[in-house]
Parts: structure tokens; C-alpha cells; sequence
């Protein structure tokens, strides 16, 4: 069997020893919201994080009534002894990602990826859970976009995944870095880049 990103790895496990429920073409992937928008330089972003936040809510709740998968990549904060539920519980008591937190806590029903690095590929499991889903086309939100956003559309793209960002539902510390992003992955990758109303999601065949 050939999977995305060039290996030739036969599976031998029908369910990759995890279970993953849903089946879709598309994910919705959010990215670093889960944030206490506590660290130095931040206070630009906080001041868009909520509208932003707003637009993923919005965005998130019609992709989970069309039963398409909703995926959390995360920092793990540096600490290898993270646990998400933790993290979001923490954010959630900040002045500054609290209100974020409030708009986009995770249903029990979603996924989560900690993730080391900028790229939510690097080193972690995000490739394996896309594999065992089926996605083809990845929605990409969250924080920041000319980071972590990023990396993570690069390597989507490396992996043969489309990649879809709604502009709406990104954010940058400013917005020259945001535009600029943006336009670059238009550029380079041929992103798809829309506003968030623009998106239909497929519902999966049950």
C-alpha cells in the first residue's frame, strides 16, 4: 500500500492500533488555539484572538453536523509530560486565552495531536490519524499564520494533502505577517484561500 508522503509501507493492522471513528475527506485542523496567549509578543494577537476564535466555532460547528473530523494540533508547551486535557483546563483560567478556550473547548468526540515543533507533522502522529480517516483535504485555522499555520500547510502540501486555510479563521501578532502568509501559500503550494462562509463541507457516506 502506498500512503501519502512518498512511503511504501504495507499496513498490518486494519485499525493502526488506535481507533478512529470517523471516515471523511476532509478534517478541520485547529491549530495552537488552545493558547494562553501568555508569552512575550502575544498582546497583538490577543487583541483579534476572540473574533478569530469566533469564526473557528462557527466554522467547527458545521463541520461536526456534517460528521467531519475536527482535529486539535497543539504545543505541547516544551514539556514532554503535557497532557492536553491539562493544557486546556490551564488556558482556559488565563485572562488572555481564556475566552478563546471558552469558544473552542473540545468535544469529547474530537482529536488532539501535542505537537513539538512548528509543523503539527513533525514528529507526531497527525500523518497517521489523516491515513486512517482518509483525508484528502485539510482546513487549516488557528495560530499563528506565518508560523505554525505555516509549517503545517508546507508539510500537508509535501504529503499530498489539499490544503484549504480560511482567512478568517487565522491570525498573525500583525497583519503585514498574515497577509504576507497568506499570499505566499496561494502562491507556492496553491493553497486554497477563502472566508470561512465560503467552505461546504461533504458529508461522509455513512
Amino acid at each position: 500500500m502506498t500512503q501519502k508522503g512518498g512511503m511504501d509501507l504495507p499496513r498490518r493492522s486494519a485499525d493502526l492500533h488506535g481507533n478512529a471513528p470517523h471516515e471523511s475527506k476532509q478534517a478541520l485542523v485547529i491549530i495552537d488555539a488552545i493558547n494562553d496567549l501568555e508569552w512575550e509578543g502575544a498582546e497583538p494577537l490577543r487583541r483579534t484572538a476572540v473574533k478569530v476564535a469566533k469564526a473557528i466555532a462557527h466554522l467547527k460547528a458545521r463541520a461536526t453536523a456534517a460528521r467531519v473530523p475536527c482535529i486539535y494540533v497543539n504545543d505541547n508547551f516544551g514539556m514532554w509530560r503535557s497532557d492536553f486535557h491539562a493544557q486546556v483546563d490551564h488556558c482556559a483560567e488565563s485572562p488572555y486565552g481564556g475566552p478563546v478556550v471558552a469558544l473552542l473547548r473540545p468535544n469529547p468526540e474530537d482529536y488532539y495531536i501535542l505537537k513539538a515543533k512548528h509543523s503539527g507533522f513533525y514528529a507526531s502522529p497527525l500523518h497517521l490519524l489523516l491515513d486512517h480517516i482518509k483525508a484528502e483535504e485539510l482546513i487549516l485555522t488557528g495560530f499563528t499564520t506565518d508560523s505554525c499555520v505555516l509549517f503545517t500547510a508546507t508539510d500537508a502540501y509535501l504529503r499530498d494533502y489539499r490544503v484549504t486555510i480560511p482567512e478568517d479563521c487565522v491570525a498573525s501578532c500583525h497583519a503585514r505577517d498574515h497577509k504576507r502568509s497568506l499570499e505566499l501559500l496561494e502562491s507556492s503550494i496553491k493553497a486554497r484561500i477563502v472566508a470561512s462562509r465560503a467552505i461546504r463541507f461533504k458529508r461522509p457516506h455513512a
